[in-house]
């Protein structure tokens, strides 16, 4: 890393245009679907409901599928805070194996710190004060950990 190159990285993870971040437009196929995005991944699979969940990987946009996901008309799965972070790894995870250039810009980010720039989200983000989990951070920097083992398994083969 040059001596000028910043330390951290923040971005948002509702920018559409941030390759990493949930709302941008890389889709990939798990769960036997195709997703559009990572968060219609992620707020689809708050639910067991085959229907509801599918309303959700339809909706146009991201934002509307984290609006149907953040609606509480349907109820949630019981072990979503258990199971939120597997989900969001799996997603991050499909997304960068079935987007290289995606996986390329997360391991262009070295050894940095990944930050969620979210003011007022404590969990997946930072938070205002800084003092938040950054839990989206941390996801991205487990995701680039394993593809760096993978990259470096293939080397060795």
């Amino acid at each position: 890393m040059s001596a000028n190159a910043p330390e951290e990285i923040y971005l948002a993870r509702s920018d559409p245009n941030e390759p990493l971040s949930s709302y941008s437009r890389h889709c990939f196929e798990l769960e036997g679907q195709f997703w559009p995005s990572v968060e219609h991944y992620f707020q689809a699979m708050k639910f067991e409901d085959a229907d509801t969940q599918e309303k959700v990987r339809s909706a146009k946009h991201p934002a509307k599928a984290r609006r149907l996901g953040r609606s509480r008309l349907k109820k949630l799965r019981k072990d979503w805070s258990k199971v939120r972070r597997v989900f969001m790894t799996r997603a991050v995870y499909v997304k960068c194996r079935t987007h290289p250039e995606v996986a390329e810009r997360l391991l262009s980010t070295g050894e940095r710190r990944i930050f969620e720039n979210s003011q007022y989200d404590y969990f997946w983000g930072c938070g205002r004060d800084r003092r938040g989990h950054n839990t989206y951070g941390q996801v991205l920097m487990d995701v680039r950990n394993k593809l760096r083992e993978e990259l470096a398994e293939a080397d060795q083969s």
